[in-house]
This record gives C-alpha cells, structure tokens and sequence, in this order.
C-alpha cells in the first residue's frame, strides 16, 4: 500500500506545491518589474502582476531586502561559482583580483541589492542577505588567503579590509569604470613583489 508521503493528493503537498509556485511567479513578476521600473517598484503591483494577495507576497518575501536579494540570487551564486573556478588558477594574484573585479561590478550594477537590503534602524540585514553576504565572505577568503600563502599580496591584508574597500569602490564610484578604476589602484597597493617587497 502506498503510504501517504507517497500520494500527491495530499493536502500537505498539494499546500507545498502551491506555495513553491507562487514563489516562483513572485520571482519571475519582481524580475519583470525590477527590469522595467528600478527596484522602487511597488511590492503591491508586484503581487498584482504574479496573480497572488498581498498576504502571500509577504508570506515568501516579508521586506523588501529580502524580494530583491531572491531577484539577484542567481547572480550572487554565479559570483561565488566563478571564485571557486579561480582557485584553480596558476596566478593566485590574478585570481583575487579577477574576482575581486566582478564583485564590485556586481555591487556597482547592483547598488540597490546593498541599499535595500537594510531594514531601517542598526542597518540590520536581511536573513536572505546575510547568507550570501557570508557565502561572498568565504569566496573571498580562499582566494585572498591563496594569494598571501602564493606571497603575492601583502599579509596583513584581511578580508574585511577586501570586501569593504570593493564595496566603497562600487557605490562611491562615478560608474562601473570608475569603479574598476580604484580597484585597479587598489591592487597597486596591496600586491607583494616578487622580492617580497611591499609596493
């Protein structure tokens, strides 16, 4: 006899099926609106466009931060895939700072992920964000630590030194040239010659 969990007519997975759809088309209408408006656009047109009540969209995406980081999920994980690609490459330097490069292309196309992220006082984070935000943290790590054992980049260099000078670099810089610019400048300054000297 076939047990319960096995029969999709049960209520409990028919409610789940339900829920994951209407998350999906929650993403897909947020996509479609981001693209259209900016990432101001309206959380109630949003739910008018994927066909479901205000009370659902909350359900799945309770602030703001939280709808926008699921729209920007896909690039976040490329991000953090395309670190793990660059361990594998021959020049440790180049690989942090290839990364490094699309970070802050990724934070400067993206500027209102960071700023919408926040959810008023503290600057507290959204739980969404924070999970990336860790999952970047420890892609930048494996690859500034490769560089500092490879004594190509300074050591006392940490990772919150990295991330935060990327991230000033991608929201202060007049575009995305710009930006890649002071990363450019960045690297000058903290890359080790081959002597073992500082620049």
């Amino acid at each position: 006899m076939a047990s319960n969990a096995d029969n999709p007519t049960i209520p409990g997975r028919g409610r789940r099926a339900d829920a994951t759809r209407n998350a999906e088309r929650l993403l897909a209408a947020a996509r479609e609106l981001v693209d259209e408006s900016g990432s101001e656009v309206a959380l109630d047109e949003v739910a008018r466009r994927a066909g479901v009540g205000n009370a659902t969209l909350y359900r799945h995406f309770p602030t703001r931060g939280d709808l926008l980081v699921a729209v920007y999920a896909d690039e976040v994980a490329a991000l953090c895939r395309q670190g793990a690609d660059l361990l594998g490459d021959p020049s440790p330097a180049d690989a942090l700072f290839t990364w490094l490069d699309a970070f802050v292309i990724h934070v400067a196309t993206k500027r209102a992920l960071a700023l919408a992220a926040t959810e008023g006082p503290g600057t507290r984070r959204t739980r969404l964000f924070d999970k990336w935000h860790e999952s970047m943290r420890s892609t930048a790590t494996n690859l500034l630590r490769r560089a500092q054992d490879a004594g190509t980049v300074r050591p006392d260099l940490t990772v919150t030194d990295l991330l935060a000078i990327g991230s000033g670099a991608a929201l202060t810089g007049t575009n995305v040239a710009h930006a890649q610019r002071l990363v450019g400048l960045l690297r000058s300054g903290v890359q080790v010659d081959r002597d073992g000297t500082i620049r």
